[in-house]
């Protein structure tokens, strides 16, 4: 029941008891619903609060069973510059179950026949403000988001998003193509019986590289958006080892609890067991996964048999780490094959294949070397490991630079903090890599030599706040965009040596009208108008 006549009100806080609690109205029956509730007293000023008795508009205001609540504090926001857009009540109450509950029936009963007031349905509030021109939808979904954030870079890139300066750019880009198409359009119209002092194929190529310009910043975008969904949804980690590396061990010191279940025991983890955790204002969600060997494997003289089930593991943990931003190999030291040795490095052949693998997906690499409480001296037990052990790793791995590439133990990590050791198992080192890994993979691209070298971090960091309805807008005005390009690109091909110059055949109505859909597609974006506004249109012709 969607009208903008009704007067609507709700709960704007929580369900439950507390200390106080919130009650919005909207509409312009806001100054009817408090002479109802405050017969005794005048109407506050507005934007000043001030403390009200509500009494039950059904009883007898002389009588203290009509009293709702004592001592309620009263706002009144005069439209239309409120969050609304309209007239807004704000009644902060007591929060007890019990004095909401009355004072909702009684804003019910002032409803009369010449002003429905009714209950708002869900979202309403916010409906009405993107109606009334006090939010766009790029504005609303950032509001969303900022209520449902859970950690501090997911409330950052909620921030970011309700300012307008998405909305502003959408807009820009949205004249420069009706600009265009306003070009083309008098070309159409006016071109037999107007003078220009551009050829057609010159008219078509300026407004070709106008649009080669737009979408490359359209490109760049799209390829922020897509960081931005890092931090909105959190960032996928995959553990990634052979049996008995430490995974489940590493996974349980990150979180703080017994998540998944360690043993010695090799394949005791045969499922994916995903687990969210906040890491200094990233969300992530950590995968273990199953160990990661082969049959062909020998254990003394008798061959490793893995079941159907491990395999089925093994297939999941590959795959789950192909779907991953962030994958840690973890790999361990374990004991010397002989007093002269007094560890090696295990790394196990399908191990280091499944990492390339991720390596030629595009995924971002971390590795992990547990065990190294094995190592001789103190010395070499940080989380940088010795050079011998760090050229090994880097062969294995060469895709991994030194700085991702740590050492720690989880059989430390576990032990108490004593006085002379701040990091035992220098898990915190560890973590503090992978966040600076989670900084890198999520920070937004700049503009580069295709625009002249302009440089503007804070232009860019927008860009992160595009959701993904905006980003699959922005993907059907890059194809529009290429559907014009590839329509014009005769008039870019190089003329012929050959004869006089003759004009190219190119259907300036299709290329205009591409233009208009690019156009249609960044107007759904904002909600506001469509590109083919007649008016909008015109105004650009007759300038031309």
């Amino acid at each position: 029941m969607l009208d903008g006549d009704s007067t609507i009100y709700a709960l704007s806080t929580a369900p439950g008891r507390a200390a106080i609690a919130v009650v919005r109205a909207s509409g312009p029956a806001c100054v009817p619903i408090y002479r109802a509730l405050c017969p005794k007293a005048p109407l506050p000023r507005p934007r000043v609060a001030a403390v009200r008795t509500l009494y039950d508009p059904t009883g007898d205001v002389t009588s203290n069973h009509s009293i709702l609540d004592s001592g309620a504090l009263v706002l009144y926001f005069p439209g239309p510059k409120t969050v609304t857009g309209e007239d807004v009540l704000e009644l902060h109450l007591h929060g007890g179950p019990a004095i909401v509950k009355a004072v909702l029936t009684a804003i019910a009963n002032t409803s009369k026949p010449d002003s429905l007031i009714r209950y708002a349905e869900s979202g309403e509030f916010t409906r009405r403000a993107f109606l009334n021109n006090r939010l766009d939808l790029p504005q609303v979904e950032a509001l969303g988001e900022t209520l449902t954030a859970d950690t501090e870079q997911q409330r950052r890139l909620a921030v970011r998003g309700t300012s307008d300066a998405l909305s502003k750019r959408y807009e820009q880009w949205r004249r420069q193509l009706l600009y265009g198409r306003g070009e083309l359009e008098a070309l159409i119209d006016f071109s037999e019986d107007q003078h220009f002092d551009e050829s057609s194929d010159e008219l078509i190529l300026s407004v070709a590289s106008q649009v080669r310009a737009l979408r490359v910043q359209i490109g760049l975008h799209i390829q922020n958006a897509s960081k931005g969904e890092l931090l909105r949804h959190g960032i996928k980690v995959a553990l990634l080892g052979a049996p008995n590396a430490g995974k489940s061990s590493l996974l349980n010191r990150i979180v703080g609890k017994e998540a998944a279940i360690v043993s010695t025991e090799e394949g005791t983890t045969r499922d994916i067991v995903d687990v969210g955790v906040d890491l200094g204002g990233w969300y992530c969600k950590l995968g273990d996964m199953a160990g990661i060997r082969s049959e062909s494997k020998q254990t003394g003289q008798e061959s490793v048999v893995i079941g159907a089930i491990e395999k089925e593991g093994i297939r999941r943990a590959k795959a789950r780490a192909l779907e991953s931003d962030v994958v840690i190999v973890v790999v361990s030291l374990e004991g010397g094959d002989d007093g002269a040795t007094p560890y090696r490095l295990s790394a196990d052949q399908e191990v280091i294949d499944a990492a390339n693998d991720c390596v030629q997906a595009g995924k971002c690499l971390v590795v992990a070397v547990n065990k190294c409480d094995r190592l001789p001296t103190v010395e070499d037990r940080s989380d940088r490991l010795p050079p011998p052990l760090a050229t090994t790793l880097g062969t294995l791995f060469p895709a991994v630079p030194s700085s991702r590439i740590f050492g720690i133990s989880c059989q430390e990590a576990q032990k108490e903090l004593s006085m002379d050791q701040t990091d035992p198992g220098h898990l915190q080192a560890f973590l503090r890599g992978l966040i600076s890994t989670f900084e890198e993979i999520a920070s937004p691209l700049s503009i580069g030599e295709e625009d002249g070298g302009r440089y503007d971090m804070s232009y860019w960091e927008d860009s992160l706040g595009v959701t993904h309805r905006q980003s699959s807008n922005l993907q059907r005005c890059m194809q529009h965009l290429d559907d014009f390009l590839a329509e014009t690109s005769e008039a870019q091909s190089p003329p012929s040596t050959f004869g006089s110059p003759t004009e190219t055949e190119v259907d300036i109505v299709t290329a205009a009208e591409h233009l208009r859909s690019a156009a249609d597609a960044l107007a759904k974006i904002t909600g506001k108008g469509e590109s083919g506004d007649v008016e909008d249109v015109l105004g650009v012709v007759f300038e031309k």
